[in-house]
């Protein structure tokens, strides 16, 4: 992926565009401007990026007491933009969200802005119907947000290359060695970089071009996970990236970055759809070795 910081010039309006395509250019000119916006500003786009169904659904006040900002702030973002106003800009979220969500989802959002996290649920049962819920939300939210295009990409540089090595550690760890072991049982040549038995750039040090490295890692991004990514994509290695937004520390420097967006205000980070996307990515690597 490049990082290029883009024209100054005035966002195109949503009206009469494309959603999709309106959403993903907001999306890129808030990640191309991030480095030159002030503190407070790289905050609120952080949060945008993260949170874009509170952008969509909230008043600007509600936006800007989830961000921990003031109101004022927030249209300052906007206008860094090139937008008339916050309205004009939560536009461009909205149409997204009406596009390409589904209406159970939706529902299931505006259940959580209304009672709260974990209203109601010291009872093992209530405990166990939340995390239920927030599976099946943030798998919704894969299929809707997963482009074929990003996949048919993932499944071609890795089926292309001579070692695939997979990074994630701490709480991403189990989807890097789950992966792991279903790229082994179809015969591809797999390091999991996981220090054990050694250090863990020692593991990488035969890492060439001429392989690859899938990465996951969310918020608070694991420290190893981040430094040997950065130093494996500065040697020429390809990589495919499982994160949470665009910028993630391991979406730099990444050919394919997929963006799975955490439920707003999760006990636990649920795995249920990175695990799912590296699945579809071992079994799409599978079917095209077929």
């Amino acid at each position: 992926m490049e990082w290029t910081i883009h024209s100054m010039a005035k966002p195109r309006k949503a009206n009469g565009s494309n959603p999709a395509d309106a959403y993903e250019k907001l999306r890129a000119d808030i990640a191309a401007r991030h480095a030159d916006l002030s503190d407070r500003l790289q905050h609120i786009a952080e949060f945008a990026l993260e949170n874009p169904t509170e952008m969509a659904l909230g008043t600007v006040a509600e936006v800007a007491k989830r961000a921990a900002v003031q109101p004022s702030a927030i249209v300052r973002f906007a206008s860094a933009l090139g937008y008339s106003g916050f309205t004009e800009m939560q536009q461009v979220f909205r149409l997204r969200l009406v596009a390409s969500l589904a209406p159970s989802y939706k529902d299931r959002i505006g259940r959580l802005k209304r009672d709260g996290p974990w209203r109601g649920s010291n009872e093992p049962q209530a405990v166990l119907g939340r995390f239920v819920s927030e599976g099946i939300a943030s798998l919704e939210t894969l299929n809707s947000v997963a482009r074929e295009q990003d996949l048919r990409r993932a499944i071609d540089l890795l089926g292309s290359a001579d070692t695939i090595y997979l990074l994630g550690l701490g709480g991403s760890y189990p989807v890097a060695a789950h992966l792991a072991y279903v790229l082994r049982k179809l015969g591809r040549r797999t390091v999991l970089l996981d220090a054990l038995g050694g250090g863990l750039r020692e593991q990488a040090v035969a890492a060439t071009r001429a392989d690859a490295v899938l990465a996951v890692s969310f918020k608070q991004y694991n420290a190893d996970t981040v430094r040997l990514f950065a130093e494996l994509v500065a040697r020429g290695v390809r990589a495919v990236s499982i994160t949470d937004n665009l910028l993630s520390p391991i979406a730099r420097g990444a050919d394919v970055v997929f963006e799975l967006h955490d439920m707003a205000e999760p006990a636990l980070r649920t795995l249920v759809a990175p695990m799912s996307l590296a699945q579809t990515l071992a079994v799409g690597l599978g079917l095209a070795q077929d």
